[in-house]
């Protein structure tokens, strides 16, 4: 095994390393620092570079976000030889799993949402650090637990954040007819260690590109006001009734903020009230200026 290509990605400051076989079929590792690489001694020695800030391991890439000290023109060629080197010395990528085929006990439980259409099924483990939100079987690319709900007939949208999972239905069926039937299948998908969202393969959307910090060093103050104020004290409560909200923009001019509502909040009777009497109050408040208006571009 060995390093046959060096590839860019769409963050300069991560590169892949591609390798002439899988290192692993069915999972993705992300080590964030030293302290999280027990199963994987490769990426505790990439970590003794001072440069390396996350290393990223599937398929048959080994993938290496970097702090801004060094240029990866520089340093490229060094670390795919390193990487050669240990895997030649009989060094180990992955470690395998010890509890792999264990379930792992898991608690679902339902939530109804202030949309009639949307229940939220809460799990006691953290199931994403990126949220996904899939309207269609088509866009499940990145999340296998959402391809199969959507094998359901009833089920027509999917979001998933953090630790819960937001499920709209079509109007064919009542909740009480189908509520146990999805939660327990959620519950057993989850035991059995089938992988929820493949977070590396999330497409990185404008949406996405939004959350990024590169993207809010860029805005004007305003604008970081205006996310701080809804990170802060709007996403909370968002999050509890099974949804998710997003800044979009800031016309000046206009006095306009445009946000992006997902989940249990998209298409609610309620999300016009929240918008104007709650968010839109607020920002007028925190920001001292009335002539601020809220709008949602899929509300």
């Amino acid at each position: 095994m060995k390093v046959t290509d060096i590839k860019n990605t769409n963050n300069p400051s991560i590169l892949k390393f591609e390798l002439d076989e899988i290192i692993s079929r069915t999972e993705n590792f992300e080590f964030k620092n030293i302290d999280e690489t027990k199963r994987s001694p490769l990426a505790k020695q990439l970590f003794f570079l001072p440069f390396v800030k996350t290393v990223y391991i599937s398929a048959n890439f080994i993938a290496i976000e970097k702090f801004s000290i060094v240029e990866w023109e520089d340093v490229k060629q060094d670390v795919a030889d390193q990487i050669n080197e240990f895997i030649s010395n009989g060094g180990i990528v992955i470690t395998e799993d010890e509890n792999k085929g264990k379930k792992v006990p898991t608690t679902v439980y339902a939530e109804t949402t202030p949309n009639p259409t949307v229940l939220k099924f809460v799990c006691n483990k953290l199931l994403t650090k990126t949220a996904l939100e899939c309207k269609n079987i088509d866009e499940t690319l990145a999340s296998p637990l959402a391809k199969e709900l959507f094998k359901f007939p009833f089920v027509k949208e999917v979001f998933i954040d953090e630790n819960y999972i937001s499920v709209t239905k079509f109007a064919v069926t009542e909740w009480d007819e189908i509520t146990l039937e999805l939660r327990t299948f959620i519950k057993e998908y989850i035991e059995n260690g089938n992988e929820v969202i493949d977070e590396s393969a999330i497409v990185k959307t404008d949406i996405h590109q939004k959350q990024q910090e590169a993207y809010f060093d860029a805005l004007d103050v305003t604008s970081q006001q205006i996310i701080n104020i809804i990170e802060e004290y709007v996403k909370p409560a968002v999050q509890s009734d099974g949804g998710n909200i997003m800044f979009e923009s800031f016309d000046p001019e206009e006095k306009r903020v445009k946000v992006v509502l997902q989940g249990a909040c998209s298409g609610c009777p309620s999300s016009t009230f929240t918008l104007k009497n709650g968010i839109e109050n607020m920002l007028k408040d925190m920001l001292k200026d009335n002539e601020i208006k809220v709008e949602a571009i899929n509300g």
